[in-house]
């Protein structure tokens, strides 16, 4: 068993033009301040990091490493959320995702999916230039209008949706392999992979890619009432990376799952800063713990109701004190009795 790194920080929801969240010089400063050890790059922030540079230059990428390094911090993995979703977009949310894409690529669908596989691309090869072994991602959908069947959907819908999405992703896949990199699907609504159900459709569809595997986040699974522990046991060989991220679920007479359109703070099912929410995180840690997990612990805040900065010193202490520091011998070492291969025979009769 391994114990598990950190506590690290996703600084996505972080970054902003104001010090210390202004440049990765400013916000690691920061993040070391606060007592983590790591931090995960969203690619898109540009004030922290220029993808493509990293991916064709390997002194800008030790230049970077290098800011990161200074602060007495590491990168854990840089993160490709905003591109990946552009990989595969159904036409009835063109509107809300071009603003994730530069403007050249405005109302061009094709233009826009063909910019964010060369992002993905990028990705692959600056994640090796910083030696990182791991990339978050999302799947993208074309399937999520269609998620509960009604109208009834047509037979093969779904399929061919899967099918389209496993050859879009595939050359991707393939440049991560090429440099050493599992992509690691963050599971979550909104996304054609949203479960355990679809990951294997998905899973099956890329010929079990060594390569397709998977950020757990147990929080987008209390929202969707799946049993989040069972999931580790079913997929830990597959999960590389995970997001430290709370939930609560509270359904009422009124609402359920589905959230009535509720915004966050009215919604039964809500994002909570760490500790505030309804995440099982002893289970999950022994558990990473268990099947020996070898990435980081990584903040993922989002609260309808805390503020960021209090959610994220909170944070590092709470990721800190669930961090389970492995024993490195059975705890009933003392009373081993010393017995060989005879010795056994022997007592077994034989």
């Amino acid at each position: 068993m391994r114990t598990i790194k950190g506590p690290a920080i996703f600084l996505a929801q972080f970054a902003g033009d104001q010090a210390p969240f202004d440049t990765l010089d400013n916000i690691c400063g920061w993040a070391a301040s606060l007592g983590y050890k790591g931090v995960q790059i969203p690619s898109w922030v540009s004030s922290f990091i220029d993808l493509e540079k990293a991916a064709t230059s390997q002194a800008y990428a030790d230049e970077i490493r290098g800011i990161v390094e200074k602060h007495g911090l590491e990168i854990t993995e840089l993160s490709t959320h905003l591109q990946g979703q552009l990989v595969a977009v159904h036409p009835a949310y063109d509107a809300q995702f071009d603003g994730f894409a530069p403007a050249s690529v405005h109302n061009n669908p094709k233009a826009r999916q063909e910019w964010a596989v060369r992002q993905l691309m990028f990705a692959a090869r600056a994640s090796k230039n910083l030696g990182l072994t791991e990339h978050a991602t999302f799947s993208g959908a074309l399937a999520w209008p269609y998620v509960y069947p009604w109208p009834q959907r047509p037979a093969g819908l779904v399929e061919e949706a899967f099918d389209e999405l496993a050859r879009r992703w595939t050359p991707i896949l393939n440049e991560f392999d090429n440099n050493g990199v599992d992509l690691c699907y963050e599971i979550h609504p909104g996304e054609d992979l949203h479960d355990g159900v679809t990951y294997e459709m998905f899973l099956d569809r890329v010929n079990n890619h060594p390569r397709a595997n998977l950020l757990y986040d147990p929080s987008h699974f209390v929202l969707q009432q799946l049993d989040y522990l069972d999931y580790i046991d079913i997929y830990h060989e597959r999960i590389r990376m995970f997001h430290v991220k709370d939930a609560e679920f509270n359904p009422t007479g009124r609402q359920g799952v589905y959230g009535g359109f509720q915004s966050w703070i009215n919604r039964a099912g809500r994002f909570r800063s760490l500790g505030d929410g309804q995440v099982d995180f002893a289970s999950i840690f022994s558990k990473m713990a268990q099947y020996d997990f070898a990435g980081w612990a990584v903040l993922e805040w989002e609260c309808a109701i805390k503020h960021p900065e209090d959610g994220a010193r909170e944070g590092a202490e709470f990721i800190k004190n669930h961090i389970i520091r492995v024993t490195e011998h059975a705890f009933d070492d003392f009373a081993s009795s010393g017995t060989d291969l005879a010795a056994n025979r022997k007592i077994l009769g034989l």
